[in-house]
């Protein structure tokens, strides 16, 4: 199979499960939970964040072709089992954090994500460097997103229990 044929799969796949996941999840701008969250003044616009996986999506896409297409080279076997296993938790990000409420353990899961994906990138670089290289941008988001998650839960101690004012079914006496 080409590298085409390879990226014709994997980036199409990778964003539309990218998506699912943030869709599922309620994630983003929109999502009561998350509205009334205290944000960090670093905090990108709403706009910045669909336009940013996006990319990275295509990105990892295009990496993972490569990395497909590089039949019988030295590490690959290793190389996609923590790639996979970091886009995995990469998928698990979204329900932890917007649908669970759970600002702690997304933190700890982002952490895993920049861990497996940095050996994902050593590795893929090592098999092909274009590879590699494309996980570059994808690992400087993580470390941003790492950063808003650690202050989202700094400025925001009790998150789980925040459940902002919604419909109820009680009678008021």
């Amino acid at each position: 199979m080409s590298f085409l044929r390879y990226a014709l799969v994997a980036v199409p796949a990778i964003l539309l499960l990218g998506t699912l996941s943030g869709r599922a999840s309620g994630s983003g701008y929109g999502n009561a939970w998350f509205d009334a969250l205290e944000k960090p003044s670093f905090m990108p616009p709403g706009w910045a964040f669909p336009v940013a996986w996006t990319l990275l999506y295509i990105a990892l896409g295009l990496a993972l072709a490569l990395i497909l297409h590089a039949r019988g080279a030295r590490g690959r076997g290793l190389a996609l089992a923590l790639f996979g296993a970091q886009l995995l938790l990469n998928f698990s990000w979204s329900p932890i954090f917007f649908a669970a409420h759970r600002v702690g353990a997304a933190l700890v899961v982002i952490l895993a994500i920049l861990a497996l994906s940095a050996a994902s990138a050593f590795l893929f670089y090592r098999i092909r460097r274009a590879a590699g290289l494309l996980l570059i941008p994808y690992l400087a988001w993580l470390c941003f997103a790492a950063a808003l998650n650690e202050e989202i839960a700094r400025l925001n101690p009790n998150a789980r229990s925040l459940v902002p004012g919604g419909a109820s079914a009680d009678i008021a006496l």
